[in-house]
C-alpha cells in the first residue's frame, strides 16, 4: 500500500495531490482520481450514449474535405475506445462509406466491389 501510494503521489501535480492527500489507502486515492477524471458509472454511461449517438448520426458535412471528416470520425472513435466502447474495423469502414454524400457513390461502389470490407483497414480508405 505504501509503495502504491508513493507511485500515485509522484505522478500527481499539487492540485491533484490536494484531492487525494487525505486518503488512507492507495485504492481510495485511485478511486477518487478515477471519479474525478472519468466520472461515475452514470456519467460514463451518459458520455458513451452521447458519443454513440454522434457515431450513429455521423455524416460528412457540406464543404468538408475527406481528411477533415476522417479526423472528426477518429476523434469520436478514440473517445469511445477510452470509455471501453469499441467498434470493429469492419463496422467503422462500412460507417465511413455510408456517411459519404451522393457525389461519392461511384467511389464507394468501386471500393465495395474491389476490396474486402472485412479486412480493409480504416486508414486505407484515405
Amino acid at each position: 500500500n505504501a509503495k502504491a501510494k508513493h507511485v500515485i503521489i509522484c505522478a500527481l501535480n499539487s492540485n491533484e495531490f490536494n484531492r487525494v492527500s487525505s486518503c488512507a489507502t492507495a485504492k481510495e486515492m485511485w478511486d477518487r482520481l478515477e471519479v474525478t477524471y472519468e466520472g461515475t458509472n452514470q456519467v460514463k454511461d451518459a458520455k458513451i450514449n452521447m458519443l454513440v449517438r454522434e457515431y450513429e448520426m455521423f455524416s460528412m458535412k457540406e464543404n468538408e474535405n475527406i481528411s477533415g471528416m476522417f479526423v472528426r470520425f477518429t476523434n469520436i472513435i478514440n473517445s469511445l475506445q477510452s470509455l471501453n466502447k469499441c467498434y470493429t474495423n469492419s463496422e467503422m469502414v462500412r460507417k465511413i462509406l455510408r456517411c459519404l454524400p451522393k457525389s461519392w457513390m461511384p467511389k464507394v461502389t468501386a471500393i465495395e466491389e474491389a476490396k474486402d470490407l472485412n479486412t480493409l483497414a480504416l486508414e486505407e480508405l484515405l
